[in-house]
């Protein structure tokens, strides 16, 4: 019966929309549908509202809607006095009617080549050539389940790969799919993940980044002049969607978001952003990109913390990530941040309305939510002129609603969907509450039906404090009640029909008797005035947006809410520890005006300076780093030997605490270098520790780019396991042949360039220009000593043969990294120009380290070489200080000269001690108070300021500490009256921070959880 009713329904609409293009087996049915529906609050688009108004749609189109409008003959008359009717909701970001995509990704041995046959682009995480109208299919039981909450048409893609082809637009019918579907190629998607590849390159957001880059570089060339030297249907492909709406699913958060459009921004492109649902927590710099968001409601539940211990286990971030999720809406639409919604991402569909008001209760719009469920998402893929608003001409899409669709108990009736009707709920149900003379043969009761129409409950009233628990049953005409009367030892059960509101039938009493039974309508409920006024002050409660905890930058513990300022300090007394000329001067001032060093000497003075009394404490440089993994997402693309091409500053994690944590042992800046899992890494990020800023803020404006190199057993895979011994080099000799063949490429490379740019404009206009290779570009600018190399080293072996290489090709090596066997060849470093950062005393801990010793910095120091100290650990960058005095105990440094291991000669080997490194007038004001002498164990810092802000204090952090207990308390409270008051709840977890070093080699896609950083 059910095929037989969706036969008739197909050959109903290929009457209405194939026409003749199909042939039809049996009568086709041409009748057309023609509907009025009257009185109805009608809501044109979400901006235009019509009450007691008509809508007249035929054959799947809207005819006309207003308030003064006549109605056609021949038109079927739906009366909806008292309904709402809406545009049917439209979702920009759907998976419907595509097959699922598999999650899973078998490891075993790697591919570094594409399986995909015939003249394809090398990758196949860039699916250019795929779309989504070559294997869609209508699905019935999804279709159901989205038109129940109102939607009417879905834009729908594929969600595997970073580029991942075309999307197509359809309706949510039951028509033959050459009738749904609105447009076959509405958008070009991409995301931050390679989906179901298997080739190992890209393996991190680095990585990721740096293919999409040259992909959209291939595809210019290709465009210009490359499809005349090869074809390339990726290329291709690629190029043919560019002038569709462009959608990029930003996974990974917030600085995802910032990200994806810094991408855009390189090549002119302004995507449409998928967000994940916290962009609220940097709506300022989300606002100034200009994207329009797709954003989730998926809001994440309360945590079930009772038990005070399994409470610890939740962070603060998570915490309060639960209390402003809800306000993300309403605060991109308070900064002007055009976004619709998407249910993706929701466990229950049947949530989606639940969580939308809330989001109105929350501060946003009816209004503002209405565009984002209709226009916006029509709009993002020039679709507003079929769906999102019921004008002439566009699709009869809507759904019909009991209510305002914004009120709690609001219902859907009806969704149409290119004219057909769906029914969801009953349109009218009647209301049978009241009070009713109930009789039962000769037996009368008192009985009383209460609650909402669809869900009434029953009893009978005995007395004043005696009641008898009805059980109701009502079936559209039939009606059953059952209870036991007192005294009675059975149920008595009643059968019946209902006549408008009269109820009566046959009812088999206790005793199994038959017997005549009726109910007569005589009165209304009883008002109980308390309970509604309680009701009332309840639903006002509800309406009420909620009180919310302040914002915070970063959005983890000791973030700030007020953004710390410049100010003018004067600090009086102490001993500066400038290590310049004079070393260290004795009760001393230093004042810090606009960011910068503005005077050092005694009795200084600046009007309206805020003075510090530093006598008996000390005031040094900001430490720098030289060597640092922390505030990233991803550390290593491990995958191919040369990755010159991915850039550190792309994985920058503005959100790490560990930046604080280090600011509280007087760290200013650091050097965020790739790991070591190939022998050409990718570019540096040198950041300076402002606290709360965005990653783009966090950069050091104006500084040489830097480049990650790697000598020893990780670049070679010696503890890969087995399945990696297919990459080359898998030896050390490899290494360096790895070197030779890419500089030597690069100058080629470069060689072509400089031909093309040196032809005259005519013949330029004539000549093919070379493909712009970004590793390649790389490479050409270190031989080009405008990129420095920091090289991971341990062996001396090695460490001759890089600077031999580099001498090669008349360029030389800026800084060798860890260089434990430094102290061996510092006189060649030395002759060379070569830096060393080196650990203090670390040795022993893998065999290429045998020959570590703790003298290394100072022999290094002795021979001529810059050398510094760092950490490539977050916990002993805490520490800095400390372990720059081993030099004193073990080498007998100087403490001046072991002072500027970890202050000047780390900003020397940056290329930063114009700016930084020494207490010097002019250079920035990044300064360390401490309270101790600066080598001492005993040493902390009583304040840390970078570019003259005070991003650390002792006195703030005690404050920070009692504030971040405080609020811990308050969310604590709010999620326990939530679980009092029926939400859901979820499990404390602990999330454990993953802290990166060198060899971490973790794929892009595999979670890394935050870290409970209260």
């Amino acid at each position: 019966m059910k095929k037989l009713i969706l036969l008739c329904m197909a050959l109903t609409f290929h009457g209405l929309y194939a026409q003749e293009t199909f042939p039809v087996n049996g009568v086709p049915d041409e009748r057309s549908e023609h509907y009025a529906f009257t009185n109805a609050t009608i809501f044109v688009d979400y901006q235009t509202r019509f009450d007691k108004a008509t809508l007249i749609i035929k054959d799947g189109k809207v005819v006309e809607v207003g308030t003064a409008i006549s109605i056609p003959k021949g038109a079927i008359i739906q009366d909806m006095d008292g309904k709402y009717i809406y545009p049917a909701l439209v979702d920009p970001y759907s998976n419907y009617g595509l097959p699922e995509v598999s999650s899973s990704r078998s490891r075993g041995k790697p591919q570094y080549e594409s399986s995909k046959k015939g003249p394809y682009g090398w990758n196949d995480a860039i699916r250019a050539t795929y779309n989504a109208s070559e294997e869609f299919a209508l699905n019935a039981k999804d279709a159901e389940g989205l038109r129940k909450s109102g939607f009417g048409a879905v834009n729908t893609f594929s969600p595997d790969g970073i580029m991942r082809g075309t999307s197509l637009f359809t309706n949510l019918s039951d028509a033959p799919v050459q009738d749904a579907v609105l447009s076959d190629k509405v958008a070009a998607h991409y995301s931050f993940s390679k989906g179901t590849s298997k080739q190992e390159y890209p393996g991190s957001i680095m990585g990721i980044v740096a293919l999409l880059r040259q992909t959209y570089y291939d595809a210019a060339w290709y465009r210009a002049q490359g499809s005349t030297e090869q074809v390339n249907l990726s290329l291709k492909a690629f190029n043919d969607v560019q002038n569709l709406p462009q959608v990029f699913e930003a996974n990974g958060g917030k600085l995802r978001v910032l990200l994806a459009d810094k991408v855009g921004d390189e090549f002119g492109v302004q995507y449409i952003i998928k967000g994940s649902g916290d962009e609220y927590q940097r709506v300022a710099e989300i606002q100034k990109t200009g994207a329009s968001l797709i954003i989730p409601v998926s809001f994440p539940e309360a945590y079930d913390v009772e038990d005070p211990l399994a409470a610890l286990d939740v962070s603060l971030e998570d915490m309060k990530h639960w209390e402003m999720a809800p306000a993300n809406a309403s605060m991109l639409a308070k900064a002007g941040v055009e976004f619709s919604f998407t249910p993706s991402g929701l466990k229950n569909t049947d949530d989606y309305w639940k969580n939308i008001r809330k989001a109105v209760t929350y501060g946003l719009s009816e209004t503002e939510a209405l565009k984002a469920l209709t226009y916006t998402p029509a709009r993002y893929y020039n679709m507003q002129n079929k769906v999102g608003a019921l004008k002439q001409g566009m699709m009869a899409n809507f759904f019909i609603a009991s209510e305002s669709i914004f009120e709690e108990k609001a219902k859907i009736h009806q969704t149409w969907v290119q004219g057909m009707k769906y029914e969801i709920s009953d349109l009218s149900t009647p209301d049978y509450a009241g009070k009713y003379d109930l009789k039962v043969g000769d037996t009368s009761y008192a009985l009383e039906i209460s609650g909402e129409a669809g869900s009434h409950s029953a009893k009978i009233v005995v007395n004043d404090s005696t009641d008898l628990k009805v059980k109701l049953k009502i079936e559209e005409s039939r009606i059953t009640l059952i209870f036991k009367a007192e005294e009675a030892e059975a149920n008595t059960r009643l059968s019946g029909w209902i006549d408008q509101k009269t109820f009566g039938g046959t009812g088999q009493l206790a005793d199994g008797s038959w017997t005549k039974w009726s109910a007569m309508r005589t009165a209304d409920l009883d008002k109980k005035e308390k309970a509604d006024d309680d009701e009332e002050k309840k639903e006002e409660e509800e309406d009420k947006a909620p009180d919310l905890g302040k914002m915070i930058y970063p959005f983890v513990a000791y973030g700030w809410s007020d953004e710390p300022q410049q100010e003018t300090i004067l600090f009086q007394n102490a001993t500066v520890w400038t290590l310049e000329g004079d070393g260290k001067l004795e009760g001393a001032d230093v004042l810090v005006k606009n960011g910068k060093i503005a005077g050092v000497g005694k009795n200084l003075s600046s009007e309206g300076a805020k003075v510090v009394d530093a006598a008996g404490m000390h005031i040094t440089p900001g430490i720098i780093d030289e060597h640092s993994h922390i505030a990233l997402s991803s550390v290593n693309e491990g995958s191919h030997a040369i990755t010159a091409e991915v850039r550190m500053y792309d994985a920058v994690n503005s959100e790490d605490v560990n930046m604080y944590r280090q600011l509280a042992g007087g760290v200013t800046a650091a050097q965020l270098l790739h790991g070591s899992a190939n022998p050409v890494g990718g570019q540096s990020a040198l950041i300076k520790f402002r606290w709360g800023a965005s990653p783009e803020d966090l950069k050091i404006k104006g500084a040489d780019g830097y480049i990650k190199f790697a000598l020893g057993e990780n670049v070679k895979q010696s503890n890969w396991g087995e399945d990696y011994s297919i990459r080359f080099p898998q030896t050390r000799m490899g290494v360096e042949q790895v070197f030779v063949d890419g500089f030597t490429r690069a100058k080629a490379y470069g060689e072509a360039k400089a031909r093309y740019e040196g032809l005259s404009k005519k013949v330029k206009a004539s000549t093919p220009a070379p493909r712009k290779d970004l590793q390649l570009e790389t490479l050409l600018e270190i031989i080009n000593s405008e990129r420095f190399i920091t090289c991971h080293s341990y062996v001396q072996s090695e460490i001759n043969m890089l600077l031999k290489v580099a001498e090669s090709f008349d360029f030389r090596i800026n800084t060798f990294t860890h260089i434990l066997e430094g102290y061996k060849v510092a006189d060649k470093m030395a002759e060379h120009g070569a830096g060393g950062s080196t650990f203090s005393d670390w040795w022993a801990y893998k065999f290429e380290v045998k020959d570590a010793i703790p003298y290394n910095a100072s022999l290094m120091t002795m021979a001529g070489v810059v050398a510094a100290i760092n950490s490539d650990d977050a916990e002993m960058a805490r520490r800095l200080n400390q372990e720059a005095a081993k030099s004193v105990k073990y080498g007998a440094m100087d403490e001046i000269s072991a002072l500027k291991l970890v202050t000047l000669n780390p900003a020397k080997l940056l290329h930063l001690d114009d700016r930084m490194g020494s207490i010097k007038v002019g250079k920035d004001a990044d300064v360390v108070l401490w309270n101790d002498h600066p080598l001492s164990i005993y040493a902390k810092p009583e304040m840390t300021l970078v570019d003259g802000i005070v991003y650390f204090s002792l006195e703030k952090d005690t404050e920070m500490r009692k504030q971040i207990s405080a609020e811990r308390a308050r969310l604590i409270q709010k999620m326990q009256d939530a679980k009092n008051g029926g939400e859901k709840t979820q499990k404390p977890k602990k999330k454990e921070k993953h802290y990166f070093e060198c060899e971490d080699i973790i794929e892009e896609g595999f979670t890394l959880n935050h870290q409970n950083n209260d």
